[in-house]
């Protein structure tokens, strides 16, 4: 009952933190150090191994990448900080951005020998969305080809961060030895390989020059944003240790920059003081603006960190548990909640009874009697919640912003073995559908078949794999089918005319309407320009919603239509006859003309690659990326690597890993995300029409 009580710390004493970066670059070793250090566990998990606490899923552990984000809770110096390691693969982004939307601060973890990789860039440019306040860690020091400049100078060329160095490393590769801690300036080693003991000692006289220089360099830039060591430095006054923290954690705040710490994980160097940085620079709840919410009637609420407000909380994950059910990952805003007690999710007015209350470390639970503002917790007894949906008591009704998830761009079709595994599908997907907000899945009303669509090849071979394991369900997967698109390429005039005479009331809709090509970045855009009370208004938003639904199936293949503008030119209505039902299939029927004879093309999802090898195999990847319709943007050194940036069809990369692979003796990796939506040429566009 200790722990559990320790768990309830002042606000100013909380810290909610995500740890960021590329795949491998250290994240999920660097929580297992964290969680050795600060007493959470008493010998350290490995990745390798299999063994990390933090990746508990067996499709983890196989593959050794973190696929969930998994929530744990430890203690540093009186403050209690609330972890949520995050995936670093780009089909997994999604975890990230829900992730970050209740994060009050973050640790970027950067690979010393590769600095600013695509998908640190892609997590960093997510936090810069949710103004998420970040302090970097420099790792893998140990490494070789491991560059502490080059890393930091990456930050400000690829992510134009203000990285603020407040270490240097003590040697690098394999004479790694520790790190100087310019604001006290002293150097730190540890002692044993465990990382447990730990010395500050004056600086030798080989390192002295070096640590002057980089401590006067690490001045300079905070003077650069802020006025307090500014007025200091102008004065020729020598800031204190304590007038430098001070000054860091309001610029960190406040993003106008970020600490820089480095060490290597994996040899157990550089977590304490990584862990005093986060105590020292990240903010509690309390330092942070109010989340915005509406009320019933959309005005704008302002929600504050306090026990004693109203109860606002923010659904930000669901998982399937196999002993208890449905976990729903509650991030706390304001107020307190007690076991048993009754909410209302105002996102859908329904009620809710919470059952348990749980803090979470990984996959293991801890059951505690209340939680409030500022915990991140798991819930046990909610039924109808989702990732999304605003949780507050039954006295107040507050809907926070809801966050946007990303379309999908790959499919599979997928059928169950037998009868009983039929009966165990539609359950099962329920459950991944609920956790997985960028998982879709829906019947193919042609061909009968369950098609799932996803984020990428991973992300839906675990899906897969999931529905095998945890579920129990067989399944036969067919070929991934590539989420086209279908558009018009030229402007049309097309009229849409629905008259039904039969005895009574009858149905009168008719429009013309103007369609014409728009960007394809953009789906649709509706303009009413009718004047004259031609069609009466009540009627002009199911014209609108009967195109909508219309562009759902394209005529080239069924595909959905997107970049076209609609504009609603004239028309007529009948007194008795006309209804909503009647503008809605006149518009359909107009929609459907305008797609015969506004010369219909389709479109394939472009993706961004971007690989990274050694020198030796760059020739046989660019024939390669050639011979699969790329379009080469640029060629780059990164380190000792080459980087090799692409504009590829989605479709012509499917089993790219293994190729690669075979290419680079296993020595390249790549990642690869949406760009875009292209014209697909004739020729190509032919061969998968003859296909459908």
């Amino acid at each position: 009952m200790e722990e559990i009580k320790a768990l309830y710390v002042d606000l100013d004493k909380l810290r909610n933190i995500g740890i960021m970066a590329h795949i491998d670059a250290g994240k999920t070793t660097t929580t297992e150090r964290i969680l050795f250090f600060t007493g959470r566990k008493h010998q350290i998990g490995s990745v390798d191994d299999g063994t990390a606490t933090m990746d508990w899923m067996i499709q983890e552990k196989e593959r050794g990448i973190t696929i969930t984000s998994a929530a744990t809770t430890c203690f540093w110096k009186g403050h209690r900080i609330n972890i949520i390691d995050t995936p670093g693969h780009v089909d997994f982004t999604i975890e990230v951005e829900r992730s970050l939307r209740v994060l009050d601060g973050a640790i970027a973890i950067f690979d010393a020998t590769a600095g600013v990789e695509p998908q640190s860039e892609t997590v960093w440019r997510q936090a810069d969305k949710y103004k998420v306040p970040r302090i970097a860690f420099i790792n893998k020091m140990d490494k070789t080809g491991a560059d502490f400049e080059m890393a930091v100078q990456s930050m400000v060329e690829r992510l134009a961060a203000h990285p603020i160095p407040v270490q240097i490393p003590v040697g690098a590769e394999s004479d790694f030895k520790g790190v100087i801690d310019l604001i006290e300036m002293k150097v730190i080693r540890w002692l044993n390989p465990e990382g447990t003991e730990m010395v500050y000692e004056d600086i030798p006289a080989e390192y002295l020059d070096k640590a002057e220089e980089a401590r006067e360099d690490m001045i300079e830039k905070i003077a650069e944003v802020d006025d307090e060591i500014m007025e200091l430095y102008l004065e020729g006054e020598e800031p204190t240790a304590e007038q430098i923290h001070a000054a860091l954690r309001r610029i960190t705040i406040a993003g106008l920059g970020t600490p820089v710490f480095c060490g290597s994980a994996k040899m157990n160097m550089g977590i304490q003081p990584l862990l005093d940085g986060v105590v020292r620079y990240l903010p509690s709840p309390l330092d942070l603006p109010p989340v915005r919410g509406f009320d019933k009637d959309g005005n704008e609420v302002l929600v504050y960190p306090k026990e004693d407000g109203p109860f606002v909380a923010y659904a930000f994950k669901i998982q399937s548990d196999p002993y208890v059910g449905k976990l729903t990952f509650l991030r706390v805003y304001s107020g307190r909640l007690e076991k048993g007690n009754y909410v209302i999710n105002t996102t859908k007015n329904v009620k809710e009874r919470v059952s348990r209350l749980i803090f979470l470390h990984a996959d293991k639970r801890e059951d505690v009697d209340y939680i409030r503002a500022g915990d991140i917790v798991g819930v046990i007894g909610m039924k109808s919640t989702i990732t999304g949906d605003t949780i507050c008591d039954e006295k107040t009704f507050v809907v926070l912003e809801k966050m946007e998830f990303p379309e999908p761009v790959i499919s599979i079709a997928i059928e169950p073995v037998t009868k009983d595994d039929e009966t165990k599908l539609s359950k099962a997907l329920q459950a991944l559908l609920e956790e997985d907000p960028s998982l879709r899945a829906y019947v193919d009303q042609e061909t009968g078949e369950t098609i799932l669509a996803g984020m990428g090849e991973l992300h839906l071979e675990i899906i897969v794999d999931r529905l095998k394991r945890e579920f129990g369900v067989n399944v036969r997967v067919g070929k991934p089918q590539v989420a086209y698109r279908e558009t018009i390429t030229k402007p049309v005039r097309t009229e849409g005319k629905y008259i039904r005479q039969s005895g009574g009331r009858g149905q009168y809709g008719h429009v013309i309407v103007e369609f014409e090509p728009l960007s394809l970045d953009k789906t649709f855009e509706f303009v009413d320009k009718t004047v004259g009370g031609v069609i009466p208004k009540q009627y002009i938003p199911a014209i609108e919603e009967g195109i909508r639904e219309a562009m759902q199936v394209g005529e080239l293949a069924g595909y959905p239509v997107v970049g076209v503008k609609a504009t609603l030119v004239d028309g007529s209505y009948h007194e008795v006859d006309s209804s909503e039902m009647a503008f809605k299939i006149a518009a359909s029927m107009a929609f459907k003309e305008a797609m015969q004879k506004g010369s219909p093309a389709l479109l394939e999802p472009i993706m961004r690659v971007e690989v990274t090898t050694p020198e030796e195999y760059m020739g046989n990847i660019i024939a390669d990326l050639n011979s699969r319709r790329a379009h080469i943007d640029a060629l780059e050194t990164r380190g000792h690597l080459r980087v090799v940036k692409a504009l590829v069809p989605l479709s012509e990369m499917f089993g790219y890993a293994t190729t690669l692979r075979s290419l680079s003796q296993g020595r390249a990796n790549y990642v690869m995300t949406l760009s875009h939506y292209e014209r697909v040429p004739d020729k190509v566009a032919e061969k998968i029409l003859k296909k459908e």
